[in-house]
């Protein structure tokens, strides 16, 4: 069902890809876990320049939907297509695929004791900017590194010392995210998944992330943000707005849809669509059985 319906920095890109206008085309995608399936057959497009936010209910399929397109191994394509400008994805290594400009910012990111956020970042920039590169060779040159660093964090409000912590070791579940924008900034992806980036945070946190992430949005990057709530919508409001049930897109709208959920929560979505509320209510109940 239709129902009708910001600004990347001018540093972050280079002029050849302010020609390209990406589209990432998702068809009849279908998923399990352990064999079970979990995607059911989603549809989804999204173009640079565009926010999509991706809602629904616990246990709906969202987060499998990004960790699936990011190619985490715990998630099995069982049939469905998915590509990034005629190029299939779903051929490409999860490495191939933060290459080809595909990045998720994790709802639990990970801690790697040891690891310097500015070494990360440095290894990490060098090779989606330098697919071909051997490891330990054709590093990104430290001066122009530390520079581009320093204005990323300096508009996002970061104290520079950060970058000498060990990445996510001992971090906030605030510093975590604002991590995770900061990745995002140096990366420079086509398309950002957003996994509830905003879940336990402080209402400051929450509000950091989300001025960060509309300092980010624009034209260069297209952002599917999964959400269960109001603020980062509200800072960051989407072109679309895709409500999942039972593995399956079953409704897209508008901003309006997005704060009609937050308003009222899903009764209606499940008046609306029969079909799929059964097929929800059937799989919390084989839950139930199974534990």
């Amino acid at each position: 069902m239709i129902r009708g319906g910001p600004k990347l920095l001018a540093s972050f890109v280079t002029k050849e890809q302010n020609l390209i206008m990406s589209v990432l085309k998702i068809q009849d995608l279908h998923v399990s876990v352990a064999n079970t399936p979990i995607l059911k057959g989603v549809n989804l497009e999204i173009k640079k320049g565009e926010i999509h936010a991706l809602m629904g209910p616990n246990g709906s399929g969202k987060s499998t939907l990004a960790y699936s397109l990011v190619g985490h191994p715990k998630y099995e394509i069982t049939s469905g297509k998915v590509e990034i400008d005629g190029v299939d994805v779903l051929e490409l290594d999860a490495n191939e695929r933060a290459r080809l400009g595909m990045f998720l910012a994790f709802q639990y990111p990970v801690t790697i004791p040891g690891v310097k956020v500015a070494d990360f970042l440095r290894h990490a920039v060098s090779n989606v900017r330098n697919p071909d590169r051997k490891e330990g060779e054709n590093l990104m040159p430290m001066r122009d590194f530390r520079k581009e660093l320093r204005d990323r964090m300096t508009e996002l409000g970061m104290d520079v010392d950060f970058a000498k912590r060990y990445l996510n070791d001992g971090f906030s579940g605030g510093e975590k995210k604002r991590m995770e924008i900061l990745q995002l900034a140096m990366l420079q992806p086509k398309f950002a998944f957003l996994d509830e980036t905003d879940s336990g945070l402080d209402s400051d946190a929450v509000r950091v992330v989300s001025e960060g992430l509309h300092k980010l949005a624009g034209p260069e990057v297209g952002v599917l943000i999964i959400t269960h709530h109001k603020r980062l919508l509200e800072v960051n409001p989407p072109n679309f707005t895709h409500v999942m049930l039972a593995g399956r897109i079953v409704e897209t709208g508008d901003a309006s849809l997005a704060q009609e959920l937050h308003a009222n929560g899903y009764a209606a979505i499940r008046e609306r669509h029969p079909e799929a509320a059964a097929e929800e209510q059937a799989e919390e109940e084989a839950v139930v059985v199974s534990s």
